[in-house]
């Protein structure tokens, strides 16, 4: 717990604040990008399924088609501009992300933050950013310690300087799943919560103020005991979002923005019949004060572009994934990404 306070005391104080001369939108946006295999056989990996020689057949012509397809959405986003930070998740390794930024995106001024977990398969989480406006200042893994042992994924946290102005915390989540069944599996997640909350905790110990940013795949729902009561992030509507009714909520509180489109019964992830909001964007009660940071209320949404929508069959509207099964489909993903905005304001 120490050294986590130390660290993070130091990405806090080497940066001071300048004042703002002009208002500045920033797009947040997160993506599990389901299964960004290389094709090389990584000893240290249970990555067999992804290889040539594998019932799934996956090649280079295959990763190819599917980081063009990747490319294809993340361009579309922000009216063409693409997103300023994009937390990834299910990506086996940085150069994979570099790769991407590099061949696919190579007019943006992307750059990548990424750290390897101790999970099994080697499916990670990272960063893209948007280096004109972002300085990358420190990163750092968190290990969540599951009942069983296993080992999952770091929770990846990111420090950020924006215009040389104002520093932010980014984490990027992925935990643990559902299989075995979500009430017997539910205790992995709430591990997860637990974590990620000292470590944000730790954060507003240094300062209250800190404008924190959290997305992910958490495989849980706004309402689920994880997210609500563990890592306390608190569901609200836009409507009710008013400085009068801040003044007195708790300066350590979590806001998740995904909450009103989920109770309007969308989501990011297609179960049998049902849309779960299993990839969420949560924020410090610093972004919704309306202070330097402001969050555009109701900017947060399901990213749907049509090339990416299956268009027939029993998985009419669901995300168009690379894979079917064993099945090679061609697609992109099988989560929708989920998108933010912000203000910055002037002061």
């Amino acid at each position: 717990m120490k050294s986590i306070f130390v660290f993070l005391s130091f990405v806090i104080i080497s940066n001071v604040a300048h004042t703002q001369t002009k208002d500045d939108t920033l797009f947040v946006a997160h993506w599990n990008v389901e299964n960004l295999f290389d094709t090389i056989d990584d000893s240290l990996k249970q990555d067999e399924e992804f290889l040539s020689t594998s019932e799934k057949e996956w090649t280079n012509e295959r990763l190819d088609k599917k980081m063009y397809n990747l490319s294809r959405v993340i361009r579309s986003m922000n009216n063409g501009k693409g997103p300023d930070l994009l937390g990834v998740c299910e990506v086996e390794h940085q150069y994979l992300l570099d790769t991407l930024i590099n061949k696919y995106l190579f007019d943006k001024s992307y750059k990548t933050a990424y750290l390897e977990s101790p999970d099994g398969r080697g499916i990670d989480n990272g960063l893209i950013y948007n280096s004109k406006i972002f300085s990358f200042i420190a990163a750092k893994g968190f290990s969540v310690a599951l009942p069983d042992g296993y080992k999952t994924r770091l929770i990846f946290y990111t420090s950020l300087l924006f215009n040389k102005k104002d520093t932010v915390h980014f984490f990027v989540n992925h935990w643990p799943s559902r299989r075995g069944g979500e009430d017997k599996s539910e205790v992995n997640r709430i591990e997860a919560a637990k974590t990620l909350r000292m470590v944000v905790d730790s954060l507003y110990r240094i300062n209250i103020k800190s404008k924190i940013f959290i997305v992910g795949d958490f495989n849980d729902e706004p309402v689920n005991f994880s997210i609500n009561d563990q890592l306390k992030a608190k569901p609200f509507l836009c409507d009710d979002v008013k400085p009068q009714n801040l003044k007195s909520e708790n300066e350590t509180d979590l806001f998740n923005c995904s909450y009103e489109a989920f109770s309007n019964g969308d989501g990011s992830y297609k179960y049998k019949d049902d849309f779960n909001m299993l990839d969420q964007i949560i924020i410090s009660k610093n972004l919704l004060d309306g202070n330097e940071i402001t969050y555009v209320c109701k900017s947060f949404g399901v990213y749907k572009p049509a090339l990416m929508v299956t268009r027939t069959g029993k998985y009419m509207g669901a995300p168009f994934p690379t894979y079917g099964g064993a099945r090679y489909l061609g697609g992109y993903s099988d989560h929708f990404p989920v998108i933010t905005k912000f203000i910055f304001k002037s002061k």
